[in-house]
């Protein structure tokens, strides 16, 4: 297993790195297309703006790349931004296309008094199908740790694996496709949930 850490000069790294650590896997920091040749699994973790994010991956050269993954089946891990690019485009940043992978958008939660923006700490998150597949032994809502203003909504319900609900807003925690895990909530810094979230990415490993 070569597990591979796209870096755009802005994703939350360390916590991430320190995570899979913990699980016996040393990921490789991947800041260009050549670290990706050999990997068998891809995770792009994200802190910052959707526009930011895609200019510097396309500074990198990993635009292309990424796709070219995502197309191929291979597994990926797409942590906050990481989860968000994969749609077509988001209300943080106008005009800025995302790898469009997911038809939908992203959205940012409607401004109201006594609500905090951002969406910051624990909150429960209730899968679709708690303790199969990727979400086996995390029960049926597990805790999971949030910072975001901004939320995907898929075009298709049919992808989206869990969901949360903040200050009266029910939206996608969590999407899978075969291939695909992506998550609003941080796993790396979500403690026994998310050790144990990644490991099932992983493949039990």
């Amino acid at each position: 297993m070569k597990v591979a850490l796209v870096d755009y000069g802005a994703g939350n790294l360390r916590s991430v790195a320190n995570a899979l650590h913990a699980l016996g896997v040393e990921p490789v920091v991947a800041g260009g297309p050549d670290a990706l040749a050999d990997a068998t699994h891809l995770v792009l973790p994200g802190v910052g703006s959707f526009g930011d994010c895609m200019a510097e991956l396309a500074n990198r050269g990993l635009i292309e790349p990424v796709r070219a993954w995502l197309a191929a089946g291979k597994p990926y891990l797409g942590i906050c931004l990481g989860y968000q690019i994969l749609f077509d485009g988001s209300e943080e940043t106008p005009g800025v296309a995302g790898l469009g992978v997911v038809p939908g958008r992203v959205r940012r939660f409607t401004e109201r008094e006594g609500l905090k923006i951002p969406h910051m700490g624990w909150n429960s998150v209730v899968p679709r199908h708690p303790d199969r597949g990727r979400w086996a032994g995390l029960g049926c809502e597990p805790y999971f740790y949030y910072v975001h203003s901004y939320f995907p909504v898929p075009d298709d319900d049919s992808v989206i694996a869990a969901e949360t609900e903040y200050g009266g807003t029910r939206f996608a925690a969590a999407i899978e496709l075969p291939h695909v895990l992506a998550c609003q909530f941080h796993p790396e810094k979500s403690q026994d949930a998310g050790q144990r979230l990644l490991r099932n990415f992983l493949g039990g490993q």
